[in-house]
Order: structure tokens, then C-alpha cells, then sequence
């Protein structure tokens, strides 16, 4: 009842905003009437997740903050059109996800909770990593557009670089999803996880 509560919610608002969104024309108005429906929308989650109990509850109300968190985001970048604000957006969403997943991993326990919650960060970290080396690559493609042959290729570089970067921390998280799997074992079976694992992700 409540999950279908929020998938109502979560469509309301896009639909409240979507034209905008898709135009750069949004009105004051408009962005204001969308800021005020989804706040309602949230208080309307909130109330209906009064009715679950214990971790249900806590998951329940991390979805309801989480909706309202991406949705305030999208408006935004709806709104105001800009790489920052679409970096903002895709910040906002892998947050809401990690606070969700998290609540979740809480019905868990032992090393399958402490796996879950490495797997939850490192989903939240790839997607952060993916959401930046976009903002900076849309943001050298500008520079280039405007400049030499010189600042292009040096707008390019910077752009590579934001990738590489980027692919870095996602080996990262991974390596560390994979480490604490390891923990599951003992001995030599254990050293040999770990040895796969920085071979795998070619982790220092």
C-alpha cells in the first residue's frame, strides 16, 4: 500500500514539473506551484508511513525524503538548465538511493549487512563519479566550443582526465565491495580473496 502510496508520489511529480524540465521556459510560477506540490506530496508520504513499524518505518520514510530530495533536484535542473544543476540532479538521486539501501540493510546482519552497505556506498560512489565526469566533460565541450584549436585539445585533456578520474573511484569502490566479502572467509582462503580482489580492481 504504502510502496504503491509512493510510486503515485514520485509520478505526480514528475508530472507536476516534466514540461518544464524538457524547455528552458518555465515559468516563476510554475517552478514555485511545483516546489509547493512536491513539499505537500511529502508530508502526504510521511503520514502514510506512520502506519509501518520498526525498520519498515525507517525505510519507508528514507523513500519519502528521498523522492522529495530528487525531485526538488530535478526541478532544479529543470528550472535553471546548467551542468551543475544536472550534477546536482544525479548527487541527489544516488544519495536518496544510498540513505534507502542502507535502511534496508538494516533487516540484515554480520558480514551480509556490512557486504550491503559496502555494496549501497559503492553503487552511491560510482554514480557520483559518473554524475561529476559529466559535469566537467560538458563543461570543457563549452570551453571548447568557444576557444582555439590550443584551448579545444587542452579542454579535451582536462575531459579525459575527469574520466580517468572518475573510473578511478568506481575501481575503488568496487575493490571495497569486494574486500569485505573476503571477511566471510579465514586463512589462506581469505588471502586469496583479498589477492583476486586487487588484482581484479587494481587497487594499490
Amino acid at each position: 500500500m504504502n510502496k504503491v502510496h509512493l510510486n503515485l508520489i514520485a509520478l505526480a511529480v514528475g508530472v507536476a514539473f516534466s514540461a518544464g524540465a524538457m524547455a528552458q521556459n518555465m515559468s516563476k510560477n510554475d517552478y514555485q506551484d511545483a516546489k509547493t506540490r512536491i513539499g505537500t506530496e511529502y508530508k502526504s508520504a510521511r503520514t502514510a508511513c506512520a502506519s509501518l513499524s520498526g525498520n519498515r518505518n525507517d525505510i519507508c520514510l528514507a523513500e519519502a525524503k528521498g523522492t522529495e530530495k530528487v525531485a526538488l533536484a530535478d526541478l532544479e535542473a529543470g528550472y535553471r538548465p546548467t551542468a551543475q544543476t544536472r550534477h546536482e540532479a544525479g548527487v541527489a538521486r544516488a544519495e536518496a538511493d544510498l540513505a534507502v539501501a542502507k535502511e534496508r540493510c538494516d533487516d540484515m546482519a554480520g558480514n551480509a549487512k556490512d557486504v550491503c552497505v559496502k555494496e549501497a556506498t559503492a553503487a552511491a560512489t560510482i554514480a557520483k563519479a559518473d554524475a561529476r565526469s559529466r559535469m566537467k566533460t560538458s563543461d570543457a565541450n563549452a570551453t571548447a566550443r568557444e576557444k582555439t584549436a590550443d584551448a579545444r585539445k587542452e579542454a579535451n585533456e582536462k575531459a579525459a582526465v575527469a574520466r580517468r578520474d572518475a573510473n578511478a573511484e568506481k575501481l575503488e569502490a568496487q575493490y571495497k565491495v569486494a574486500k569485505e566479502r573476503c571477511d566471510e572467509y579465514a586463512g589462506g582462503a581469505k588471502d586469496y580473496c583479498l589477492q583476486q580482489a586487487k588484482a581484479r580492481f587494481g587497487t594499490s
